[in-house]
């Protein structure tokens, strides 16, 4: 495939007016389950009454994302079985969720947290150390709205259309009804891109491999493929990839909830029982995730060659589907970067405002005063992630987001660890928070951005997800130092 395709006519009016459609939904979401949007919970939190089915579209709407749709598979398509390992980590995740949400949940609520950083700042007390851990929050989730804006641009690029405007014009929109209708927009649109998205996966796993002659064809077709290719890819792993698999799937589980986009999903919630059904019913998406991650083979059996991976996917449509389902499926991969990208910015807004400008900065601010400020930061945010995309390299804002994964995960311990236990304290939690940033930041720079790390223990290597490392460098000196002073008291609320 050439990068440069001509514009089709028929699939452009299809996604034009699926996008116009999700437009109408965001601003019309303002009325739907009305709230006082002056007030800092209804706009970041949605006034925290999504039901189960609510919570189920939203939460799946904001952790499998169009850079999800697209990413995914190109690895798959790169490297074979190692692109897997997203499988089993949205597997690990849902149990954690089951067991540590809930209860997480039931003490924000009852103490009107907002955010992570809130919660940690009712159970340590102070301002810095909450500040730090809402500065990791915001700083992980910049590249992370960036790669929505990646997925979009690779879309919008398959239908033939090139340059920045139609990001910039998806965007401006994207602002204006964030701006507007706060959660309740990608709460509502989260309807429309799930289902749009489940339509075209299942399309594509059923009529793809009976173009191609089945799923014996395509796998067999990867296989001769990446023999040829050699090196560390293949269908199944190798056992020099076990321990780097393991270990990616682990730690991006840990690290999944702690960002801001998952936590306010799951702090929007109308109650503890909602967010242990969701764990029950949203691994769902994983099977859907699994089809996805297929259509890396699916692209080498039909012979798609792109100059960038990421660019497979819509190469793929465009080889074998018709116009019309092309744009349907354009636009669904083009909502789902629209949906998290708002949870993003929120989720930032709700940690900038609370966290960092009233302590820091206003400590006198008004509830109208704190919504005001979260809706002029998350257009701040959305348009410091489109003006990253515009003028720094793609590859930029992908390194950091392998940072921002290592960077999330070491705000676990003052999070996750602080629900079951008064032993570790603020100076502990503190210095192991700051360790694990400094070594996971120093191994991944070690690495050229890699995410993984060749831990030597004798004769033997086993290469780790550096995040993981990070974090048991964190959680032992957060331990050692707890138990050498004193424990911390209950703050007063």
């Amino acid at each position: 495939m050439n990068d440069l395709t001509p514009v089709n006519p028929v699939a452009m009016t299809v996604f034009i007016a699926f996008f116009v459609l999700v437009t109408v939904i965001g601003f019309f979401a303002a009325r739907w389950k009305r709230g006082d949007m002056t007030q800092l919970h209804e706009w970041g939190l949605g006034g925290r009454q999504f039901g189960t089915v609510i919570s189920w579209f939203l939460v799946g709407g904001d952790f499998y994302t169009a850079y999800t749709v697209i990413a995914v598979p190109a690895l798959v398509y790169s490297v074979g079985a190692y692109g897997f390992f997203a499988l089993p980590y949205t597997i690990i995740v849902y149990p954690f969720v089951f067991a540590v949400m809930p209860k997480l949940w039931k003490i924000a609520h009852a103490k009107n947290h907002i955010t992570a950083a809130d919660y940690v700042q009712g159970e340590y007390g102070g301002k810095w150390f909450p500040a730090a851990i809402a500065l990791t929050g915001i700083v992980a989730t910049m590249p992370y709205i960036a790669l929505q804006l990646v997925g979009m641009q690779v879309v919008i690029k398959g239908l033939g259309v090139t340059g920045e405007m139609p990001l910039i014009v998806a965007f401006v929109i994207l602002a204006l009804y964030t701006y507007a209708s706060g959660l309740r927009a990608p709460a509502m649109i989260a309807f429309v891109k799930d289902i749009m998205i489940y339509i075209v996966v299942i399309a594509a796993v059923w009529l793809i491999p009976s173009k191609l002659g089945g799923y014996a064809h395509v796998f067999d077709a990867a296989d001769t493929y990446f023999k040829a290719k050699g090196g560390a890819t293949g269908i199944i792993l190798k056992p020099t990839q076990f321990t780097a698999y393991a270990s990616l799937a682990l730690g991006s589980a840990l690290a999944a909830f702690m960002y801001p986009h998952t936590m306010t999903a799951v702090l929007s919630s109308s109650s503890a029982n909602t967010v242990r059904k969701n764990a029950i019913f949203l691994p769902a998406y994983t099977l859907l995730l699994g089809l996805i991650a297929l259509l890396g083979y699916m692209a080498i059996a039909a012979g798609v060659h792109v100059k960038s991976a990421s660019d497979m996917v819509p190469a793929l449509f465009n080889t074998l589907f018709p116009s019309w389902f092309v744009g349907f499926a354009a636009a669904a991969i083009a909502i789902s970067a629209l949906v998290p990208a708002a949870i993003m910015s929120i989720g930032a807004a709700n940690l900038f405002t609370r966290n960092l400008w009233r302590p820091l900065v206003s400590p006198s601010i008004t509830p109208e005063g704190e919504a005001s400020t979260a809706k002029m930061v998350s257009l701040v945010v959305k348009f410091g992630a489109l003006l990253f995309i515009v003028f720094l390299p793609t590859q930029y804002a992908i390194d950091l987001q392998l940072l921002g994964g290592v960077w999330i995960l070491q705000i676990f311990p003052a999070i996750v660890f602080s629900l079951y236990t008064r032993r570790f304290n603020t100076p502990g939690l503190f210095v192991g928070w700051l360790v694990g940033i400094v070594l996971g930041t120093g191994l991944a720079i070690s690495q050229g951005l890699k995410p993984v790390y060749a831990l030597h223990l004798g004769d033997a290597v086993y290469p780790l997800y550096i995040g993981l490392i990070a974090l048991a460098a964190n959680i032992v000196v957060s331990l050692a130092i707890s138990i050498v002073t004193p424990r911390r008291a209950a703050v007063a609320v």
